[in-house]
């Protein structure tokens, strides 16, 4: 079965309202095999919802609508759709009585232009809205099916879950069922090389997504259950695992904050941070996972190079001589925030974001982050430029984290990772 979503509300058109349904509905609708080929969002208009109603109809066995039953006068979906799916709409005693118990608990008298809500289908279905006054509808000709919704997120989804869906199971064969592998490091060119040939397949169907610093991979099977629908979607992530191996940081809801709490907390080791270019996002995200005080007491924000020096204790020849944008001053950042802190692990992020400062020799883009781990130093230095501030913070950010979740799962490193033995920082990085 194909499907189209639409979604009716100017506001919608105008970004007043994000339409969270939508992402909803997908969602759904894939877990019941039904392929969603179109979504749309078209105003209050009738004319304009009609002219889509005309053609979504012809070319998909579904529609699912949300918005437009309400009361007033640019409400048109129910009576829109009614026409082209060849019904009536009658009033409906029952839901008008439901309407004005609705408004009586209150104490309010019920609007005169609520009865439009009580009006039904005469062939098709009413779906009762026990969570507002717009009960759903149910529209069926020659095989073509509507599901109309209300428009609010709290009244939509059990309607949905209670109503429409256990009309739909029956007419839907299959189901579908998706897994998204999390990958940092490679990029979605290199990740094409790769592993390219493991997304010609038709069914599980594979497809990268880039995302800022990682990419994702989406694996979707359809079977005749659930069950099998899982089982094709692991095997065929086990194929992905195979090559890519620790590149693969998690899945589905996972982020790489999330996974580097979740390693740090099993191995029983604490994280502080040391933050120039970043300003502090390394620690945001750390502190964004619930339970992350397990693991993080508190971090440092050196912007300054008085404050690398004082919180840090950066060595002042350090900062004259190689400046604040360097391996040298990275590592003592490190250092220095692990000691102060009495943690585990220390990560230390200087460089450029841009837009302006950059030179020939240091770029806009130019990074070094270092992370101080028992008895070792390991510095990186990161080309970002041409990307824009927040860009280049957030790629900083993300490689940061994964250092992070490299060394404490004992994972192996980038080859251009510089070690150093922390008790010859004062020799070797001078």
């Amino acid at each position: 079965m194909e499907a189209e979503i639409i979604a009716v509300g100017t506001e919608l058109l105008l970004g007043d309202i994000l339409n969270t349904n939508a992402q909803f509905l997908a969602r759904q609708l894939a877990d019941l095999g039904v392929s969603v080929r179109y979504q749309h969002v078209v105003g209050d208009n009738a004319a304009r919802l009609e002219d889509l109603v005309r053609t979504a109809k012809a070319r998909s066995e579904l529609l699912v609508f949300s918005g437009g039953l309400g009361p007033t006068a640019d409400d048109l979906t129910k009576e829109t759709v009614a026409r082209r799916y060849h019904d009536a709409l009658r009033f409906d005693q029952e839901e008008m009585d439901k309407i004005t118990a609705f408004f009586a608990k209150s104490g309010r008298t019920t609007p005169a232009n609520n009865e439009k809500q009580a009006m039904v289908p005469v062939r098709g279905k009413k779906l009762p809205n026990r969570n507002g006054t717009a009960p759903g509808v149910w529209f069926e000709d020659e095989g073509r099916y509507a599901v109309l919704l209300p428009g609010p997120p709290h009244e939509l989804i059990p309607l949905w879950n209670e109503q429409a869906l256990p009309l739909l199971q029956p007419l839907c064969q299959g189901t579908l069922h998706s897994l998204t592998l999390k990958v940092t490091g490679p990029g979605e060119s290199h990740l094409e090389e790769t592993v390219g040939h493991l997304f010609r397949s038709a069914n599980p169907t594979a497809a990268i997504y880039a995302k800022t610093g990682e990419c994702h991979i989406r694996i979707t099977a359809k079977a005749a259950t659930a069950a099998e629908a899982e089982a094709m979607c692991r095997a065929k992530a086990q194929q992905f695992y195979h090559i890519l191996g620790e590149c693969v940081y998690g899945e589905n809801e996972d982020t790489l904050e999330s996974v580097t709490v979740a390693a740090l907390r099993r191995a029983r080791l604490t994280l502080t941070t040391a933050e120039s270019c970043t300003g502090g996002l390394v620690a945001r995200r750390i502190t964004d996972v619930p339970g992350a005080s397990e693991v993080f007491g508190f971090g440092f924000v050196t912007y300054a190079n008085q404050a690398k020096e004082q919180l840090l204790g950066v060595p002042g020849e350090v900062l004259a001589a190689h400046g604040a944008v360097s391996p040298q001053t990275a590592a003592w950042m490190a250092a220095g925030a692990r000691r102060a802190a009495g943690a585990d692990l220390a990560l230390a992020l200087t460089g450029l974001a841009g837009p302006g400062g950059g030179t020939p020799e240091k770029p806009v883009g130019l990074v070094y982050l270092a992370a101080a781990f028992r008895d070792r130093l390991y510095i990186r230095k990161l080309g970002l430029g041409g990307r824009g501030r927040e860009t280049v913070r957030l790629r900083a950010s993300q490689t940061a984290l994964d250092l992070a979740r490299r060394l404490t799962l004992g994972l192996p490193l980038p080859d251009d990772t510089q070690i150093v033995a922390a008790d010859r920082l004062a020799e070797e990085m001078r």
